[in-house]
């Protein structure tokens, strides 16, 4: 093979090798999440949902996340989104300890709604935030299942559990870990807490690193194509003088 032709196919494997490494982390940003992905047992946390349009024309009008019912949450409280409203759906429940306190009454649901001339337009996404408690002693996981309806009437429920294996299903429901409270006390917290707003930032921050991570990995890609072509250039041009 000639020392050309072998670097116009190594320009070649190296931009889409990078491409494509680059877009295998993109997978893990295409479908809804809870933000961050721990909070501690026994109290209150911040939970942003993180909700990315994945239509190429529609947009996202409604989300809903439906609360676990074998895990009465009896605290769920909505931060204002301009152009949205929020519905929180309760229920009567048998009378069951939370916290310390016989609860009747839990929250099965929260239902945002678009209101007119507003959106999750292509290649956006939002975050509804909520404060949850006082969340469950007696799990390890809050599996919340998402249902986002779009504008020309698609619905995409996120509900499907992450098998032990890892291997992330096509619909993933949102999930947050339940850890044990530091200190070793699993009671305490109040639902607006600095300790979630901390989470929540150390969770944005690491999602803008990885987002900044796979651009530098196409940008690098693109550039070593570049490059390689531009040294195979040089090459011929070298070569026609001579």
């Amino acid at each position: 093979m000639s020392t050309n032709r072998f670097l116009a196919r190594s320009a070649s494997w190296i931009t889409v090798g990078g491409i494509a490494l680059a877009m295998g982390t993109a997978p893990a940003y295409a479908h809804v999440s809870a933000q961050p992905e721990e909070a501690e047992k026994g109290g209150y946390a911040k939970i942003a949902f993180r909700v990315p349009n994945e239509d190429p024309v529609a947009g996202t009008v409604q989300i809903k996340v439906m609360l676990p019912e074998q895990h009465p949450l009896s605290s769920v409280r909505t931060k204002p989104i301009p152009g949205w409203t929020a519905q929180v759906e309760k229920a009567q429940i048998p009378p069951v300890m939370v916290d310390g306190t016989q609860v009747t009454e839990a929250a099965r649901s929260i239902t945002w709604t678009a209101q007119p001339g507003t959106r999750i337009g292509p290649n956006e996404f939002n975050e509804f935030e909520a404060t949850l408690g006082a969340l469950p002693e007696n799990a390890d996981e809050l599996m919340l299942p998402t249902t986002q309806t779009y504008d020309n009437g698609k619905v995409v429920d996120w509900n499907q559990p992450t098998p032990p294996s890892g291997e992330e299903p096509e619909h993933p429901a949102p999930v947050v870990k339940l850890i044990a409270a530091k200190g070793g006390h699993s009671h305490g917290g109040t639902p607006s807490g600095s300790g979630g707003q901390e989470a929540d930032q150390h969770g944005s921050a690491d999602d803008t690193a990885r987002y900044l991570g796979g651009a530098g990995l196409i940008v690098g890609a693109l550039g070593l194509g570049v490059g390689a072509g531009a040294l195979l250039r040089g090459r011929r041009s070298g070569g026609d003088a001579s």
